[in-house]
């Protein structure tokens, strides 16, 4: 059996206006990466005003109150950035050469501090989501499934609309206001976590995060009262028809929250089942009975109880209820039959390289310290592995007999307009 992954050493600083700094040494990268955690996401929006933390993520690029372009600074000084937002938080990360570091403090507390809020600004901005939701979302194929899915299981916590809202028209009303509201309530030093990990010793950036981000004062950020999602008593079904070139299916079951052992549970039963070329859904249901062109099974990972999914993509002249069918006698026999020490192990093994090769690089490193401490211990993040390997195959038969039952299922089917 594995010994757990290595220790990462960090040091943990807290500044007075409630900034949490987390610092990696790492001599062998003559780089920094900065990463910068902020405790906002989809969840913290008002259901009549969804996409706000989406809308940031792209406004957060389009100056600061003392900075007009964010990207040229940087570019400048040899560096290069992103960003994403999810239902639970939103995430800014970037990499500069360790001679040029400053240039990242300057930048970022600079749009901590405030935005260059304009009408302008706001409208360049909208345009941009707006358009972004009508491509990724309307006009591919499939493209609006998470959008029914979510609504479909969710019925109360705000994991029923996705991270770039609920509706255009959400977005398209955003006032110079709210979105100033927004701002003011969650982008402070005392909901974020800023972690650096490269060429860069502790006490220098302790040093320089007192001196640019130590400033800025810390905000009245509004206690978290989220709906819990009742408990789903009664199967859902939804059929959709669009321009998409055959069916696809759509399961959602609920199951645990990020920091119980059900995740990982659920974890591990989602790869026993697709991951791989030689795994259980494509073998069985793609290569043998040829039921589906795709299928995939996967958890959401939300921070919040979650969903577990079966998705896929109907062979030609397959009828949607004789692949759920098949899905079902899959799960079925993971309820009635332990999952064999071989394929445990394989998927343990695949997990093992995974976690290993997501700490190799300083850009991860700082993303995966901000997001353990998000969850309340970056030291979490070497216990993972051994968290993983402790599940029993015993577990795994328990944990499918609790989720996969009729009732917890939520069923979208989508069909092409022909209804074929």
């Amino acid at each position: 059996m594995s010994e757990p992954l290595k220790r990462m050493e960090y040091t943990k600083h807290i500044l007075d206006n409630g900034l949490t700094i987390i610092v990696h040494t790492d001599k062998s990268s003559p780089m920094v990466a900065m990463n910068i955690l902020y405790n906002v996401g989809a969840r913290d929006e008002d259901p009549k005003l969804t996409g706000f933390a989406h809308l940031f993520e792209h406004l957060m690029f389009g100056g600061s109150v003392n900075i007009p372009d964010f990207d040229m600074p940087l570019q400048m000084a040899g560096g290069e950035n992103n960003a994403f937002t999810n239902n639970d938080y939103t995430n800014y990360y970037l990499t500069l050469p360790a001679q040029n570091l400053e240039t990242a403090f300057w930048l970022e507390s600079d749009r901590m501090l405030e935005l260059a809020f304009s009408e302008e600004s706001l409208a360049v901005q909208k345009k941009v989501v707006i358009e972004e939701y009508r491509q990724r979302y309307l006009n591919q194929p499939y493209g609006d499934a998470w959008l029914l899915l979510r609504a479909l299981a969710y019925s109360a916590h705000p994991y029923r609309w996705p991270t770039i809202g609920m509706e255009i028209r959400h977005i398209e009303d955003a006032t110079l206001s709210a979105v100033k509201t927004f701002f003011f309530s969650h982008y402070a030093p005392n909901n974020a976590i800023l972690t650096l990990a490269g060429d860069i010793e502790p006490d220098q950036a302790i040093q320089l995060s007192e001196k640019w981000f130590g400033p800025i004062p810390s905000r009245l950020v509004p206690l978290r009262n989220l709906p819990g999602e009742p408990k789903q008593l009664s199967p859902r079904y939804q059929e959709k028809k669009g321009n998409v070139p055959g069916p696809a299916v759509y399961l959602a079951w609920h199951m645990g929250d990020r920091l119980s052992r059900n995740y990982y549970q659920n974890d591990l039963l989602s790869d026993v089942l697709s991951s791989g070329m030689s795994a259980r859904l494509f073998l069985n249901l793609v290569k043998d009975k040829k039921l589906f062109s795709d299928i995939d099974a996967y958890i959401t990972g939300d921070r919040d109880p979650g969903l577990f999914v079966i998705s896929g993509r109907l062979a030609d002249q397959v009828d949607p209820t004789e692949g759920m069918k098949a899905v079902g006698q899959e799960l079925l026999n993971l309820i009635e039959e332990p999952v064999k020490p071989r394929e445990l192990e394989k998927v343990l093994n695949r997990m093992e390289s995974n976690l290993l090769f997501n700490n190799m690089n300083i850009v991860n490193k700082a993303m995966n310290l901000g997001y353990y401490q998000w969850l309340g211990n970056p030291a979490r993040l070497s216990q993972e592995l051994g968290i993983y390997r402790s599940v029993t195959a015993q577990e795994l038969q328990s944990a499918a007999a609790g989720l996969f039952s009729e009732e917890n299922c939520s069923r979208l089917v989508y069909l092409s307009n022909d209804g074929k």
